[in-house]
């Protein structure tokens, strides 16, 4: 279907799925693209995932993870990430920036060293041909998982860089409560380097990182941010991707046929 020709499947959101099935998956629901991980990646070997991907003819929509500026990784690791992301075919990395230490209270201290720890990566990425796409996150994960919390801040970081190299993702759960967050998607025009989308449902469950639903399951108004991406100039991939235990006990292949529905109903319209 010609409303799929931007949607990618982020790989967590069939998280019971190999690199090999999630690739098989896509390739039978017509779906052109994949959002990969390291860890699934890891497991399966790099060039093997290298290869069932290409040899699949799918785009790499991007590379998740590096990041985790605060203590979590290295800066070889994140070398290492921008090296999988060349033999994947992507040139997209996401960055998860990395929360407070343990027993660390100096939050401006964590921004800090997380704009510290991308301008490290520039040179290695533009030597690569690989992007950096900081992901801002929502609030609630700003002690153990992302210190950057609004797309401003992810933008003040990146535009100490050049276009090129660094940029931004726009995820709808991280930042659709943000009342700036039209704004910051029109500063963020020539950055956005990933749109990734999932909803927010309520009541949380209780552990918040799976508290994702597919779109169209909550609160998020899907048209107005994807109007926004698309008014900005992101002509890239769309990922669904969702983190919540109950969409995994589903079988990923009506997970992502549900998903793909939801995409033509909710996001295919506005870009």
């Amino acid at each position: 279907m010609s409303g799929l020709a931007r949607f990618a499947l982020n790989q967590r959101t069939t998280a019971r799925w190999s690199v090999a099935d999630a690739v098989a998956g896509c390739v039978a629901a017509g779906v052109p693209a994949i959002g990969l991980w390291r860890e699934p990646v890891a497991d399966a070997g790099l060039d093997v995932a290298a290869r069932l991907v290409a040899d699949a003819g799918l785009r790499v929509s991007s590379l998740c993870r590096g990041g985790f500026f605060t203590g979590g990784a290295s800066h070889g690791d994140n070398v290492a990430a921008l090296d999988e992301a060349v033999a994947l075919g992507t040139d997209v990395l996401v960055l998860v920036p990395g929360g407070l230490p343990v027993g660390d209270k100096d939050i401006a201290g964590a921004r800090a060293r997380i704009a510290d720890g991308v301008a490290a990566l520039v040179d290695p990425a533009r030597e690569r041909g690989v992007r950096l796409a900081i992901e801002p996150m929502h609030p609630m994960f700003a002690a153990d998982r992302g210190a950057v919390s609004t797309l401003a801040q992810a933008l003040d970081i990146a535009c100490d860089h050049d276009p090129d190299v660094v940029g931004v993702v726009v995820d709808t759960f991280h930042v659709w409560w943000d009342p700036d967050v039209l704004a910051q998607i029109a500063r963020a025009a020539g950055r956005i380097l990933s749109y990734q989308v999932s909803d927010w449902i309520t009541p949380l469950p209780a552990d918040a990182l799976l508290s994702r639903g597919l779109p169209g399951d909550g609160h998020i108004d899907f048209a107005a941010l994807t109007r926004a991406v698309a008014a900005a100039g992101y002509a890239g991939d769309v990922e669904v991707e969702v983190f919540n235990a109950e969409v995994w006990e589903r079988p990923p292949a009506d997970v992502l046929a549900d998903a793909a529905r939801r995409h033509l109903d909710l996001v295919a319209p506005h870009l």
